[in-house]
């Protein structure tokens, strides 16, 4: 008689750190101290398929960012950089093979941006970059990132509705293409040299067209469609290649499947992948879509897509593709099923996922079936072992990128007969700790913005009449200058925030040293001549974690930083509870600017919408209900700095278009709570109060009759890095009557313009917009820049505003 037995290890503990091993930076392995389970007559172990669709690339530590930085600044090497980045592409694999992950990506690793390493792939470098063939190097590469002391970057706007930025490619009707980056194939072949086999990822050829625009100069009617014949020709070499080395799976991304598109944009996808799919054979292919639901004519585009084995669905943020799914999926095809969030950081509900999971593998099959994030991690924070200032029960509630690995294969291995009952009952018993605790709830909170929904909470005059009012006790000249906020954040700066957190100075120390800074920035703007004043925001680490630190309902990571755009990191704020405000939170900063200066000071304040969408919002209550709580708080701070004599307010909206859905159908809905969230923050300040707004690097033209509803005194707007995009919805006939500032420099880029640059761009927008409502401004704030850029760069844009201010008299 035999006895059929398996084997399998689980940990012992619940929710036990996972260990490190050595390597340059920190890798999760599964726990040391196991114990040994026998299951007789149990039957054998299927291959469990678990999929990561891409990771962060930053580090645990930031590593890549400082890099970055000292590479830029010149203080390192080349050759520097890329040892940082090949160690931490090196432990990321490491890490997720150690985890149990079965298809693990490569190539979503950059050094800057995803989009633009596909536009290097493609060879596709704007002429004005003087690129000639071959290899592109760092110098081009990060000149059309980040500009140069001659030449401008390129545009840079949000992906989808994310906090990322990508880098728009500029195409024209003779794009030559050419295969110039083998990023790809070098980083499938470095991983396959660790021991890794990965699955390479692009950014989908047809996703790739639909984000691009036309060059400037090129007519309007240009579709960068006209072009996929030229790019899959590239794909194609791309492909080939990576069969060659050795890939068996690759996987590419076409999230543009997911928006509202026409007929003729979906047939792309099936032109582009009926091109490609003799390139194809030989390997499995995944095409991964995510960010929202997929409409039903485009899932029956993708599911019909040649040569393709497997689909990638977003199923935390596209739960009606569920029902796509259930009603029809291609028989023999690999389900990428993104059942864990990639967007945010709060633990995986493994029951209810597992169930989700248990209803896809009947109906696609069980070999067929692969647990997988929603998106990429590249949006949530790296490793949650890194978290010292976060209390347990808190920390016990979520899961960062590395944390989700394990959500992944922890599913993936339950599918398969092996589930973890510790580790699945640990996270049951945490997620009726959220449910349950005390401190997630204030019902005087849920009353009071309940309480909101009877009212628009407008303003009692119209704009018009309040600018009047506003004038005469302003007086500010034609063409006022401002700024958007902040001034350069330098080392010491940093420092003194960094000591006082710490206790190594006192508060008064560190109020003398805040002050010292303010008072410098005021004095600087003052000699510069600029009309309205910031305080250049010396006492804030970031415009969102400033206001959480002093709201309730948040929480804060130690190295919870999530990529923005190149080098540029943010650490959002996590909100787990009901938000107040329990005391004022800036009024002592801006009254002590005010007082050193007869001119107005703005009073800085974020947005709801804003700090909603640049938060770790909690899932366990529709966003609106949040969005309003944090409005509240905020009217609060409006209020106090009124009273406080502050007769000039800036309440940034920075990410109001981030937020807008994918989806058409959802979108009104967005936008009525958004708009609202922002005028019950100012709906009972007096006439002669100025609320400023400011918003950044989005496409705003299809939102333009929602800013208006914002009811603004004045917006202030990235307009120069886009090709002054914004002018055009003004020269087609859109009426606005309040203040608007068009940035009229691009802050992003080292490179300073001169005074005659700005005045032509302001001509432009004297073009569309009246003398009187328009103001002169940079495009965001100046945290990330150096004096040395800035000080010029204000000064020209003070000499562009006196001159044509002296044009419009002389012209009068």
């Amino acid at each position: 008689m035999s006895i059929r037995f398996s084997l399998y290890v689980v940990p012992i503990k619940a929710r036990e750190p996972l260990s490190t091993i050595s390597v340059p930076f920190p890798v999760r392995r599964l726990p040391p101290r196991r114990s040994v389970r026998c299951c007789f007559n149990a039957p054998p172990l299927r291959n469990m398929a678990s999929h990561v669709v891409g990771y962060p690339r930053m580090g645990p530590k930031r590593e890549l960012k400082f890099a970055l930085e000292s590479f830029w600044d010149g203080k390192s090497t080349a050759e520097d950089l890329q040892k940082v980045a090949a160690d931490l592409r090196a432990s990321i694999w490491k890490q997720m093979s150690g985890a149990g992950i079965k298809y693990i990506p490569s190539n979503t690793f950059s050094y800057y941006d995803q989009v633009l390493d596909t536009t290097a792939m493609l060879g596709a470098v704007p002429d004005r970059y003087g690129y000639t063939g071959g290899e592109i190097g760092h110098d081009i590469y990060f000149s059309m990132a980040r500009g140069n002391a001659t030449l401008p970057a390129m545009e840079m706007t949000k992906w989808f509705d994310t906090n990322y930025h990508f880098i728009v490619p500029e195409l024209r009707p003779n794009t030559k293409f050419s295969y110039g980056s083998h990023k790809a194939v070098s980083e499938y072949k470095e991983a396959k040299a660790l021991g890794v086999d990965t699955v390479p990822v692009l950014v989908g050829p047809v996703t790739y067209l639909l984000l691009s625009k036309p060059a400037k100069g090129v007519e309007k009617s240009f579709s960068p469609l006209s072009l996929l014949p030229s790019v899959l020709s590239v794909y194609k070499e791309v492909i080939a290649e990576l069969k060659e080395a050795g890939a068996s799976w690759i996987q590419l991304d076409e999230p543009t499947l997911v928006l509202d598109l026409e007929a003729q944009k979906l047939e792309a996808f099936t032109q582009a992948y009926g091109e490609l799919a003799s390139s194809f054979s030989g390997l499995n292919v995944v095409v991964e879509t995510y960010f929202a639901d997929i409409p039903a004519d485009a899932y029956k585009t993708l599911t019909s897509l040649s040569g393709v084995s497997g689909f990638g669905f977003d199923l935390v943020r596209g739960a009606k593709t569920l029902e796509l799914i259930k009603s029809e999926f291609p028989a023999g095809k690999f389900l990428f099923a993104g059942v864990v969030d990639g967007r945010n950081i709060w633990a995986n509900d493994l029951a209810a996922s597992l169930t989700v999971l248990e209803t896809l593998e009947s109906l696609v099959g069980k070999d067929k079936l692969v647990v997988s994030t929603s998106c990429s991690l590249l949006h949530t924070a790296v490793d949650l072992i890194n978290e010292t200032k976060l209390d347990d029960e808190i920390k016990s509630w979520l899961a960062f990128a590395a944390q989700k690995i394990v959500e992944v294969d922890a599913l993936a291995k339950a599918l398969v007969g092996q589930k973890n009952e510790a580790y699945f009952s640990a996270n049951a018993a945490a997620q009726a700790s959220r449910r349950t605790s005390p401190r997630v709830t204030n019902d005087a909170v849920q009353k009071a913005a309940a309480a909101l929904r009877g009212s628009d909470h407008r303003r009692a005059t119209n704009v018009s009449a309040r600018l009047e009012a506003q004038q005469k006790k302003l007086n500010l000249p034609i063409l006022p200058t401002t700024t958007i906020g902040s001034f350069p954040q330098t080392i010491e700066l940093r420092r003194v925030r960094r000591e006082v957190k710490a206790k190594k100075i006192s508060e008064e120390e560190y109020v003398a040293a805040i002050k010292e800074e303010i008072s410098k920035v005021v004095k600087l703007q003052e000699d510069l001549d600029i009309d309205v004043l910031v305080h250049g925001e010396p006492e804030r680490n970031d415009m969102v974690e400033y206001f959480g630190e002093q709201l309730s309902g948040f929480a804060f990571s130690a190295n919870g930083w999530v990529q923005s755009y190149g080098s540029r990191c943010v650490k959002p704020p996590i909100i787990y509870g009901d938000v107040s405000r329990p005391k004022p939170m800036t009024v002592f900063w801006s009254t002590m600017a005010q007082s050193m200066t007869q001119r107005p000071m703005k009073g800085m304040l974020t947005g709801p919408v804003t700090i909603l969408n640049w938060s770790f919002v909690r899932n366990d209550q529709p966003r609106f209900e949040t969005c309003y709580q944090i409005a509240l708080a905020i009217q609060k701070e409006v209020e106090d700095l009124e009273a406080n004599g502050i007769t000039v307010i800036q309440i940034d909206e920075a990410a109001l278009r981030e937020g807008l859905p994918l989806r058409k159908s959802e979108q009104a809905f967005y936008l009525d709570w958004a708009v609202h969230s922002f005028r019950i923050t100012n709906c009972s300040v007096k006439d002669t109060t100025q609320i400023h707004t400011h918003m950044c690097y989005s496409n705003f033209n299809d939102i333009i009759h929602s800013i208006i509803d914002m009811d603004a005194d004045v917006i202030t707007i990235e307009n120069s890095r886009s090709d002054e995009k914004l002018l055009s919805v003004f020269r087609e006939g859109v009426k606005y009557g309040a203040g608007i500032g068009p940035g009229v420099y691009d802050i992003h880029s080292p490179r300073i313009p001169s005074a005659e640059e700005i005045a032509d761009r302001v001509k432009k927008m004297l073009a569309v917009l009246d003398n009187n409502i328009l103001w002169v401004n940079p495009d965001c704030g100046l945290k990330t820049r150096k004096y040395a850029e800035v000080l010029p760069a204000l000064a020209a844009m003070v000499s562009a505003a006196k001159l044509l201010r002296a044009d419009l008299a002389s012209t009068n």
